[in-house]
């Protein structure tokens, strides 16, 4: 068998697709979806208008339906949809005809996607669908189709041609659904005054979701984790206390806790380079910053990066709005983080 193989391996390497034939293939689809797109500028009329506005008014959840690649592309919808303010999910249509109908309820509105308009699943289950009063918008390729005919809302996603020269793989069709339901998700989400923030609790996990939720609180050192001394310690107390907690510089705290300065690694460098500062003697107070950067920590964890980038400092001492130290984080924290 391996006899047999080789050849046309070696066949494949010696005689390489044609390039100009790749190309143009290739430009031919980006042309043929590209036409497809632009189609449904006309198509965004009083029907649109209504499908958004049966979502927007929906109690319950969109209900996302699709056999086959329109399938694959109700899922993307339905996925797009629940992370831009419309709660929404997908069913399979075949596998509501053997249960999974029982999670549409008559709060819901279905959106079913469909380029014949005649897929069988679907047409299974939508009776039931219509007997219990739930609203349906159809997306298909055939406005005198069952599906049509039977929706509340009809959205023509019909395309000249596929893109491939078959005329039978699934591609300017699935488009042009797609790009319509992208359409409905956006037109949503501006109606609904969807902001970055809405956005980032439906994606906790992603770094957009880090840099709008995690808070300063969220990532400092508190409690016994934060470095600090009395203004009356002595320079060697100060380091023993940066070098126990490991955040490269202390802070130098008053009654109750008040930040007076704080002393960092560069304060002590610019410390020894001073032929006149007698470290054996010189109190702390005069050696340390007063003027340390804060931050509260209700800020977001990005504020600190920024802070941090903008002066040129690696760590930052965490305040409430009485000027009491309250944590502190350095630039480590924020990538353990994925702030940064």
């Amino acid at each position: 068998m391996n006899a047999q193989i080789l050849p046309l391996i070696s066949a494949s390497i010696t005689h390489p697709l044609d390039r100009t034939t790749l190309v143009q293939s290739a430009l031919q689809v980006v042309e043929t979806e590209a036409r497809a797109i632009d189609l449904l500028k006309s198509r965004i009329d009083d029907n649109f208008l209504r499908a958004c506005q049966l979502m927007f008014d929906c109690a319950g959840r969109v209900v996302v339906s699709g056999m086959g690649k329109s399938g694959h592309i109700a899922r993307k919808i339905a996925a797009t949809l629940a992370s831009t303010g419309t709660p929404a999910f997908f069913v399979h249509p075949g596998e509501a005809s053997h249960g999974d109908l029982g999670m549409i309820t008559q709060k819901d509105v279905v959106l079913a996607l469909s380029n014949s308009g005649e897929t069988d699943e679907l047409l299974t289950i939508l009776p039931l669908i219509r007997r219990q009063g739930i609203p349906l918008i159809a997306m298909s390729g055939n406005d005198d189709s069952t599906l049509a005919r039977l929706a509340d809302v009809h959205l023509d996603v019909s395309v000249p041609a596929e893109a491939c020269p078959l005329g039978l793989a699934p591609t300017a069709s699935t488009t042009a659904a797609l790009v319509m339901g992208d359409a409905l998700a956006v037109a949503l989400l501006e109606a609904r005054g969807f902001t970055a923030d809405d956005f980032a609790r439906s994606h906790p996990a992603g770094s957009l979701g880090r840099r709008l939720l995690l808070h300063i609180s969220d990532v400092m050192h508190a409690g016994d984790q934060v470095p600090k001394v009395g203004a009356d310690s002595s320079l060697s107390e100060a380091l023993v206390e940066m070098s126990r907690k490991g955040l490269g510089m202390t802070a130098v705290v008053g009654a109750d806790d008040t930040l007076l300065g704080v002393f960092t690694d560069g304060d002590l460098r610019r410390a020894l380079d001073d032929h006149e500062v007698d470290l054996r003697t010189t109190p702390l107070t005069r050696l340390m910053t007063t003027k340390a950067k804060t931050i509260t920590p209700d800020k977001l964890a990005i504020e600190a990066a920024r802070l941090m980038e903008d002066f040129k400092i690696h760590a930052l001492l965490v305040v409430d709005d009485s000027n009491r130290l309250v944590g502190a984080l350095n630039i480590h924290d924020l990538l353990r983080a994925r702030v940064v």
